[in-house]
């Protein structure tokens, strides 16, 4: 056994003050896990996914004393106390392999496929989006995503200029281009993220008609699409500015609701668009509107 772990259970509060001490320490890596099978909802772009009971795991060399790393810890962390925590043996594996093998090519609608990049594609002949998730969200196996996804593979997206809005990995930009769109502006407040969703442009080989930005990066302009893949709150607090880009006649698709959110975020949507019956899958939403004619 190659590896140790130390895994310690604790709150958000004090996850982030763990990780740096663990890191100091000399942990190899440290990870963030649920300790209460809560559901982690996917997060505003660059906010870290904690749940309210938080188990945070250090990875050390086998032959590392973990005693002295315990007493670092503790010492650090005076007054409070170290929270409860075990040191166990980790299997050595291929990690990444793992991971890799767990990502397979996955169908959304009739034409639409999303494809890590190592699979060949099962159907040439489809639409196929080759993306590797690295450190962004978005792969499509989140519920949000996937509607996102399947609204786009039934509707296409044959138009001048589409946004998307909360891009995360440039998963729906790079779809909305495949399927007919000639330029998407990515918007994400996440510098990653804007770096994963050139990245993956690039590799589908689209990379010079996406324009990956800082949210006051964006121009003042109208399209007939926006996407925008966040969360409930935020929407709500764009709608008024999301009704000033959408040209009328044009397209509003929001996700990242939970079901019991949904008629409040429509209801802030409904002055300027008509909104349709919301979609559904696995207690997450999609709403989608066109945006009425100005009087």
């Amino acid at each position: 056994m190659p590896w140790l772990q130390l895994v310690l259970d604790t709150t958000p509060d004090g996850a982030e003050q763990l990780s740096d001490l663990l890191s100091e320490a000399g942990a190899c890596a440290v990870t963030f896990l649920d300790n209460a099978d809560q559901p982690l909802y996917e997060p505003p772009p660059g906010a870290t996914p904690l749940w309210a009971h938080t188990r945070v795991i250090g990875l050390f060399d086998a032959d590392r004393d973990m005693g002295s790393v315990l007493a670092q810890l503790t010492k650090a962390l005076l007054p409070a106390s170290l929270p409860a925590h075990r040191v166990s043996p980790l299997e050595d594996k291929d990690w990444e392999r793992e991971w890799m093998d767990s990502f397979h090519p996955m169908p959304f609608g009739k034409r639409l496929w999303i494809c890590p990049s190592w699979h060949t594609p099962p159907d040439p002949d489809a639409v196929n989006i080759l993306l590797d998730p690295g450190l962004a969200f978005g792969t499509g196996t989140h519920p949000t995503t996937s509607l996102c996804l399947q609204w786009l593979d039934r509707h296409g997206a044959d138009h001048a200029q589409v946004i998307d809005y909360g891009c995360g990995s440039g998963i729906l930009a790079v779809a909305a281009l495949k399927l007919g769109a000639k330029h998407v502006w990515a918007v994400d407040n996440d510098p990653q993220a804007l770096i994963a969703t050139r990245d993956n442009a690039e590799k589908n080989r689209v990379g010079n008609a996406v324009n990956a930005v800082l949210p006051e990066a964006l121009p003042i302009i109208t399209t007939p699409l926006l996407l925008a893949n966040i969360l409930a709150q935020p929407l709500m607090e764009f709608a008024e500015r999301f009704a000033s880009i959408v040209e009328p006649g044009g397209h509003i698709v929001l996700s990242g609701i939970l079901d019991h959110q949904a008629k409040a975020v429509a209801a802030c949507y409904q002055p300027w668009f008509h909104m349709e019956t919301p979609a559904l899958q696995d207690d997450w939403v999609r709403l989608t509107g066109t945006r009425r004619t100005p009087e």
